[in-house]
């Protein structure tokens, strides 16, 4: 089993704690080989992801990429984000040969148990596997020439690289990035729907669980889907019993104080078992969760309203976070 990320250092010990969930998951699995495409970091935190993967016997590579731009080729906008998450659209080129098949997990995501299932998934002769996010806005559907095809969210890849390699998938996805001047709204998760549209094998839910489960009834998320051969309301159901991998969508992550999200225990649980276990927690939340809460109750009853109203938001949270991140990184650097 191969499990890709990618990282900064900002990020370091979220990508140790997700890593520390799959091992302690996946025992029974004889090899599991991570690779981290990382820049930046730090030698103290590369030295601390090495003596995690011999805690638990695991392998773990680490790909140094300073400049992403040597595998991209094209200038792009990230938003404000660092562009390594940009690095798994080159997974191809950054991968050795002999790795045929990978899944690539987001550093927000806790597996909270086995992934062999998944693994071994049969996706038909299609290079890429992903969960459908059923509540993005049709604007952006609509800029991507999606209609009513299910778009995906990419925190979770199941990554045919032997058959990507052959079809050149990672081109055909720079290729409309660059088409697109480099400057889409959800970047590389867009270009990946946007290029691809219905060649994806739609993965169940449980492997990409984040919070639209509990606050969109199963009728409103088929009605957004377009289509019932999507998910069948028993698979949703199933998949909120017992999801296998957590996402930490959004603004509600468990490092930041006053969160309140249904798993945010499982992620300190894995944490305190890495070297980052004596992290702090991010300050200055406290306001933004006690609002979101207030609206989550309000909202409830009003699931189409909810829906308007996120994503009539998303575009200045979206603004928000890039200022936010830009002072972070003034911060690093001062």
């Amino acid at each position: 089993m191969n499990i890709l990320y990618t990282t900064n250092e900002l990020f370091a010990s979220k990508v140790a704690a997700s890593m520390c969930s799959v091992m302690e998951n996946n025992k029974n699995v004889d090899e599991v080989v991570f690779y981290i495409v990382g820049q930046g970091l730090s030698e103290a935190s590369m030295s601390n992801y090495k003596m995690l993967g011999r805690k638990y016997c695991r392998s773990i590579e680490i790909i140094n990429v300073n400049n992403i731009m040597e595998y991209l080729k094209f200038d792009f906008d990230t938003s404000g984000w660092n562009p390594i998450s940009m690095a798994r659209l080159a997974v191809d080129q950054l991968l050795p040969e002999s790795v045929e098949r990978v899944l690539y997990l987001d550093g927000d995501t806790i597996n909270i148990a086995s992934l062999e299932e998944l693994w071994n998934t049969d996706m038909h002769g299609k290079a890429l596997g992903a969960c459908i996010e059923a509540t993005v806005d049709k604007k952006r559907k609509k800029s991507l020439g999606m209609g009513k095809i299910p778009y995906i969210n990419s925190g979770v890849l199941l990554i045919d690289l032997k058959l990507w390699r052959e079809e050149e998938t990672g081109s055909t996805i720079l290729n409309y990035y660059k088409d697109n001047n480099g400057m889409l709204v959800a970047n590389d998760q867009n270009a990946i729907n946007g290029a691809l549209k219905e060649q994806i094998f739609y993965l169940e839910p449980r492997y990409n669980f984040y919070n639209i489960y509990w606050y969109y009834p199963y009728k409103v998320l088929k009605k957004l889907m377009g289509h019932t051969k999507y998910y069948s309301e028993q698979v949703v159901e199933d998949s909120k019993k017992s999801p296998a991998i957590i996402h930490y969508l959004g603004e509600e992550r468990p490092w930041r104080k006053g969160n309140r999200h249904k798993y945010r225990a499982e992620y300190f649980r894995y944490l305190k078992k890495t070297p980052w276990k004596n992290e702090e927690m991010e300050s200055g939340w406290e306001l933004y969760f006690l609002c979101w809460d207030i609206f989550n109750f309000v909202i409830r009853p009003f699931p189409m309203l909810r829906y308007k109203i996120i994503n009539g938001l998303i575009p200045v949270f979206m603004e928000w976070r890039t200022r936010n991140i830009k002072k972070e990184k003034a911060k690093m650097k001062g």
